[in-house]
């Protein structure tokens, strides 16, 4: 089974309500994955509404640590507008960890490593 992380955007100065629909949107796709056939991190549900508890960069190399595992990451879409996101995403381009957008790519990227 294949490993892959959901990296999308999180914060929102808005509040709340637009942090939840970011979950919502990175739960999708993280459902998605599991029913494909991987096992998914994904950081917005492991520290969901555990806002101010610590300071935001502990949360952001929390994440970085866990996506260091993985054989994949999804991004999310909207994820190029997200600090959190694009550094996920450059963190896994340099240490040859492959990246896509959404669930058909990662199927496909699936299809084609096994």
């Amino acid at each position: 089974m294949k490993l892959a992380y959901v990296a999308g955007p999180y914060r929102d100065p808005r509040g709340p309500h637009f942090i939840h629909m970011k979950i919502e949107a990175a739960r999708a796709i993280a459902v998605q994955l599991w029913c494909l056939g991987f096992a998914v991190i994904c950081p917005h549900l492991n520290t969901a509404f555990l806002d101010g508890a610590c300071p935001d960069d502990v949360w952001l190399a929390g994440d970085l640590v866990m996506l260091r595992r993985c054989d994949l990451v999804v991004m999310v879409p909207g994820w190029e507008r997200s600090v959190g996101a694009t550094a996920e995403r450059d963190e896994a381009l340099s240490r040859n960890i492959p990246v896509v957008e959404g669930v058909e790519d990662a199927r496909a990227w699936l299809a084609r490593s096994n």
